[in-house]
């Protein structure tokens, strides 16, 4: 898995800084690969799909177990032979946080080595800065690692952050003066927060650490290729090929919000000038009202009308168009929209883009399933939190997905 910048771990040469004990093996890798993608496996399973021998995965099973992190199923008796006995990934094995920084607000999640969320917090903001960003954080892993036993605190593997790169671009779609937000061109983020809390900090694009989610723990693993789409404050999007996250010379493929657009008149746009939730916040202000509803957990966008619909309808409109045009280039299996909304807008602007889609009527390509994501608004910050697991523990994808 791709990640960005000169911190890549503790060492100061960009090195990853763990000791041999606590980087796993290739095979043990492989091993803990299987049985995350497929759940609970029986050593006969795992024998099968690794390739290698009933010896080796035994002896494998064995030290991951003792280790902590691998658990034991009830066996399961056949018809003849021994019982066989799935081993699981054990959730308490691992511990990794997840923090998400985004243009309205900020997410820290803690997850165990299953994926599942053991706490969450969030902070909204008009515009992001480091000095808010980073109390936020250090306080919140804080105190959330209280949460873990003291005799368990060495089993958070790190810290992943998704953030868009270049946060500063676009100063004048988030409200701020030119120049406010220049402080981020010098601010390593991932060494501040090694600093402040002595855990291995890596980066990566949020909305390809979002794609990286969906394909990890969402219906994104049950397909080869795909392009994803998240819609938050700006819109962006993920690229897997060969169930592999494709993260782009310069780690940012998948920058759905810089696709070229025509506008109404045919002036030059681009695709965050229609489907993002700042054109749905400028739609608001002009009808007189409080666009920071819609960063409210608990707001269901039920009174806003006449005005969401017309996003909606725009908002889908140039989505099909983007989807047209992304899979004109690479043969997209499907195209997955997510994104930082209500579930029942989220499933109406899916059903809006496939209706765009039928409509148009493309010649020459054949076009994705549209699917709905699955994880919502905390795609990002999970994604983010599966980096150190999947640096640590895990296998790339392209390894693992070649299996047979």
């Amino acid at each position: 898995m791709a990640k960005k910048g000169t911190r890549s771990g503790s060492g100061s040469d960009g090195s990853f800084g763990f000791n041999q004990k606590k980087v796993r093996a290739y095979n043990e890798r492989l091993v803990l690969s299987l049985i995350q993608r497929h759940g609970a496996l029986a050593k006969s399973e795992i024998t099968r799909r690794s390739g290698l021998s009933a010896q080796a995965v035994s002896v494998i099973i064995g030290e991951l177990e003792k280790d902590g992190l691998l658990l034991r199923g009830e066996p399961i008796r056949g018809r003849v032979g021994q019982p066989s006995i799935p081993m699981r990934l054990n959730p308490d094995g691992v511990f990794s946080f997840g923090l998400k920084i985004g243009r309205r607000s900020a997410d820290l999640i803690l997850i165990d080595f299953a994926g599942q969320t053991r706490a969450t917090n969030r902070i909204t903001y008009s515009y992001p800065m480091p000095d808010l960003v980073m109390a936020f954080a250090t306080q919140g892993i804080r105190e959330m690692s209280q949460k873990i036993d003291a005799g368990q605190q060495d089993k958070i593997a790190g810290i992943g952050i998704a953030l868009p790169f270049h946060l500063w671009d676009w100063e004048d779609k988030v409200g701020v003066s030119p120049g406010t937000m220049d402080v981020w061109k010098q601010f390593d983020v991932a060494h501040e927060l090694e600093e402040a809390t002595g855990l291995n900090a890596f980066t990566q694009n949020d909305c390809t650490a979002a794609c990286c989610a969906e394909v990890a723990f969402g219906r994104g693993m049950a397909f080869s290729d795909s392009l994803y789409i998240f819609v938050g404050t700006f819109v962006g999007g993920g690229v897997a090929l060969n169930n592999s996250i494709y993260a782009g010379r310069t780690q940012n493929a998948g920058a759905l919000a810089s696709m070229p657009m025509p506008g109404p008149d045919g002036e030059k746009k681009q695709l965050i000038d229609f489907a993002s939730l700042f054109f749905l916040e400028e739609m608001l202000k002009e009808k007189g009202i409080d666009p920071s509803l819609l960063q409210q957990n608990s707001y269901d966008w039920s009174d806003l009308g006449d005005v969401l619909e017309e996003w909606l309808d725009k908002a889908a409109h140039y989505i099909a168009l983007a989807i047209a045009s992304a899979t004109a280039i690479i043969d997209f299996e499907v195209a997955i929209l997510d994104g930082t909304m209500p579930a029942a807008v989220r499933e109406s602007l899916v059903e809006k883009v496939r209706d765009a889609i039928t409509e148009q009527g493309w010649k020459g390509i054949a076009l994705p399933v549209v699917l709905e994501g699955t994880l919502g608004s905390p795609a990002r910050a999970l994604g983010g939190a599966s980096l150190p697991l999947f640096i640590r523990y895990l296998l790339d994808q392209n390894m693992l997905f070649n299996q047979s």
